[in-house]
């Protein structure tokens, strides 16, 4: 078995070629909307999101193909996300993965539409009979990341994340927002494996259970990096939530506290797997990264 740094780099490999099926600009009506996307999508990242597609789906004996497109169906969504949150309306971002966000490299309302277009490719992606040949299990696939990316996930966390810009967030509304905002895509991508294998139903909360403390450990090492890390290393700015005066998990915690807490939260979704035994060795130092990384 390769160690993580390489089976994340092979992944991340094998995403990028299928994203750059997906994103073909061949017949396009206007070029330059695809010219936005390929921008933001190709060429950085860690590909967590669709790493854990394909680690859970290797879990159930899930072809690599349906695994690959349904791994880069949730990085368009996760793409597109980036795109509308460094908007001006949004964070208000400059940077991101190490150069201009896509309103300094083009412009705003191209931001906006490049955003709509991934968010729409990406379900065009899962209902295709490419990515499962059984209509039932594509169609699991839609309804489940409309869930995880929409009022119910990832933007539901991001509207709760803009009042508290305005509003003072205990740590149980804290931990809500983050659940949603980044939780859903990352609780997804463990979901999406067990779909795609037609997984029993503990099987599928094992996973859900893991995930879901996978992404409050990553989003506590996002908030540390946001006070410990710098631009350089990260590719975005830093310090940006104290500035907004935004309640995180380290100005509740403290650093140390908040460090502590992500090690628990890491250990414990260890501990979720041990139904999968060694053939979830991956996702196990899955857990370990998110917490240790620096970026």
């Amino acid at each position: 078995m390769p160690n993580l740094t390489q089976a994340l780099a092979d992944a991340a490999a094998k995403i990028e070629r299928t994203l750059d099926q997906v994103l073909s600009p061949d017949n396009a009506p206007e070029p330059r909307i695809y010219e936005a996307m390929r921008y933001t999508t190709l060429g950085g990242g860690k590909r967590l999101r669709p790493f854990l597609v394909l680690q859970s789906a290797g879990l159930f004996g899930v072809a690599e193909t349906p695994a690959l497109r349904t791994g880069a169906a949730l990085e368009l969504i996760h793409c597109y996300s980036l795109v509308h949150d460094d908007l001006p309306a949004m964070d208000d971002d400059d940077l991101r993965r190490g150069k201009p966000t896509v309103h300094k490299e083009f412009d705003e309302a191209t931001a906006i539409l490049a955003g709509d277009a991934l968010l729409t490719l990406a379900f065009e992606v899962l209902g295709a009979p490419e990515t499962h040949d059984d209509a039932a299990v594509r169609a699991n696939l839609v309804v489940e990341l409309a869930k995880a990316a929409g009022v119910r996930g990832m933007v539901g966390g991001q509207m709760i994340d803009l009042q508290a810009e305005t509003q003072t967030l205990d740590l149980e509304e804290i931990t809500q927002l983050q659940r949603l905002k980044t939780g859903a895509l990352i609780a997804y991508g463990c979901q999406a494996g067990a779909i795609l294998g037609k997984a029993s139903a503990a099987g599928r909360q094992a996973l859900l259970d893991y995930a879901r403390d996978l992404g409050l450990a990553f989003q506590i090492a996002d908030d540390l990096l946001d006070v410990e890390g710098n631009a350089e290393e990260t590719g975005k700015a830093v310090g940006k939530d104290a500035a907004a005066g935004k309640e995180t998990f380290v100005s509740l915690m403290g650093v140390e506290g908040a460090r502590r807490e992500a090690g628990r939260l890491a250990d414990r979704a260890v501990s979720r797997l041990e139904p999968f035994d060694e053939r979830a060795d991956l996702m196990r130092e899955t857990a370990r990264f998110v917490v240790d990384r620096k970026n």
